[in-house]
């Protein structure tokens, strides 16, 4: 692609990024009572990893809306994309198709790749929605991924999007608030210092003590 058609393109999609993220955050709080806690500590600039549980559909744009002062990128499953249109759309939100949930070197690489470019990447360890409303295990995968990042990572919380939208289910439009808690950014250095398992273990522990948090809080 010419340079003048890539700025182009790029322009576009941050234009376009910024439409639906107003629109989003707005439709996401009247549907849903959107609330976010602490998106102020997401770093407005340099590479980020967020590791967040993953409870519903609604996770992916309600943790990215939430957060004002940056564009976030996404991994989605590649199925998303046989849309045209949709398809379209969510790669204009700078979503990552992913091939396999047990490991896409493709996806993993363009991950890496914009990272390098100094983004801010959001990714679900646990690898899929819950069935059952209950944080499961990291994939192991996760850990490898940090390591090869070299970046600080970001724990965040979702409560409520499982309520509001199980899997298997159609959306409930009656129910607890969608409420999203972000952490602080763990350095790299400091999260990586036991090894890359004990790095997961942290993660999600953070994640965890999070979830607990939104959990405690009224309605």
């Amino acid at each position: 692609m010419p340079q003048t058609e890539r700025k182009s393109a790029t322009w576009f999609s941050a234009v376009f990024y910024r439409v639906c993220r107003f629109a989003v955050r707005c439709g996401l709080k009247v549907c849903f009572g959107a609330r976010a806690y602490g998106a102020d500590r997401v770093p407005r600039h340099g590479a980020l990893l967020l590791a967040a549980n993953h409870q519903s559909f609604l996770d992916p744009p309600t943790i990215g809306v939430l957060v004002p002062q940056r564009p976030l990128e996404f991994v989605a499953r590649a199925s998303l994309f046989k849309s045209s249109v949709f398809g379209w759309i969510i790669s204009n939100l700078n979503a990552i198709p992913l091939k396999d949930e047990a490991g896409d070197a493709g996806a993993i690489k363009e991950v890496l790749r914009r990272l390098e470019l100094g983004k801010a990447v959001l990714i679900f360890p646990e690898g899929s929605r819950t069935p059952d409303g209950e944080m499961h295990e990291f994939k192991r995968g996760i850990a490898l991924l940090m390591k090869r990042a070299k970046c600080p990572v970001l724990p965040v919380a979702i409560a409520g999007a499982y309520e509001r939208w199980p899997m298997g289910s159609k959306v409930r439009w009656r129910g607890p608030r969608v409420r999203v808690l972000y952490g602080s950014p763990i350095p790299f250095d400091e999260v990586m210092k036991n090894g890359a398992d004990a790095a997961l273990e942290r993660v999600r522990a953070e994640v965890v003590k999070l979830k607990a948090e939104l959990d405690a809080m009224p309605g």
